[in-house]
């Protein structure tokens, strides 16, 4: 959400801008392939990868292209960007970094397998998993790997990265806690696979995974401080967003939670018809969310 408008990508191949007010859409920009990777906005323009193997750089108020990037395989990561740089990962196991103005690349830095997880930018270092079953650490400069951290499946899970630690999510059904400078595992805490990105906010981890729960995780010690449940242990693949001391999150269980961040009990939910495989995002006191069932809800917090 930027600026009054909501940009998201759908599985008909397309990229929306909708008014955030209206829900009346502004434009819609057509690409070869699903867009599985929710947008970033930066400085008037909208990157956002696409299944047809492109990270495609749009102009937020025309819609029209700006430059696309081929890469030789789908792109599901979601790019970030920093300092005039767009990092995004690839199907095809390449960390990218992408001048945001020219869309020309400044390097690439190969993993052993497919990057789905989103790269996370603190300090001149990239964070990022791989289905190689690594986290990385690599310079943003020149794209060489600071360090590489081995876990026991592919990490799915974009990182989060607050106070010199990088907190990230696997396959494995673990929760790591990883020093940001060595690499070194500070702590780890069991759950259900994590495919969901992190939200870190005021100590806290926030985490959901595939045995259906939503976990609050002390980002200090690694210890549990409240688990929610959504309906009959659905998977909850989706990234939490924390504001205003509530965790608002989607399941496949065709539901929007909020509940209380420091007690874990919910506050509501709201339903849709099909699961909430999009990540929510919170501006102006309203949740904008998407759905399988083909919608964007605007939901009031």
């Amino acid at each position: 959400v930027a600026d009054g408008v909501v940009y998201v990508g759908s599985a008909d191949n397309n990229l929306y801008a909708v008014d955030a007010e209206s829900g009346k859409e502004r434009w819609s920009f057509s690409t070869g392939g699903a867009v599985g990777s929710s947008p970033a906005v930066a400085d008037g323009v909208v990157y956002v990868g696409s299944a047809d193997n492109n990270l495609y750089a749009v102009d937020a108020e025309s819609g029209k292209e700006r430059w696309s990037f081929s890469t030789s395989n789908a792109v599901d990561s979601s790019p970030a960007v920093a300092d005039g740089v767009v990092y995004v990962g690839s199907n095809d196991g390449n960390l990218y970094a992408v001048d945001a103005k020219s869309g020309e690349k400044r390097w690439s830095c190969p993993t052993g397998n497919a990057v789905y997880s989103s790269p996370a930018v603190v300090d001149s270092v990239v964070y990022v998993g791989s289905w190689d079953d690594n986290l990385y650490a690599v310079d943003t400069d020149t794209g060489r790997k600071r360090w590489s951290f081995p876990t026991g499946s592919n990490v799915t899970s974009s990182p989060a990265v607050a106070d010199g630690v990088v907190y990230v999510g696997g396959s494995d059904g673990n929760l790591y806690a990883v020093d940001s400078d060595t690499g070194k595992r500070r702590w780890s805490f069991p759950v259900g696979a994590v495919w969901s990105s992190l939200a870190v906010a005021d100590g806290v981890v926030y985490v959901g995974t595939g045995d259906g729960n939503l976990y609050a995780v002390d980002s200090d010690t690694g210890k549990e401080r409240w688990s929610f449940p959504t309906t009959d242990g659905y998977w909850v693949a989706e990234s939490p967003v924390v504001a205003g001391g509530v965790v608002y999150v989607g399941s496949a269980d065709d539901n929007l939670y909020a509940v209380d961040a420091e007690s874990g009990e919910e506050r509501w939910s709201f339903s849709t018809g099909g699961a909430v495989g999009s990540s929510p995002a919170v501006a102006g006191g309203v949740v904008y969310v998407g759905s399988d069932d083909s919608n964007l809800y605007a939901v009031q917090t």
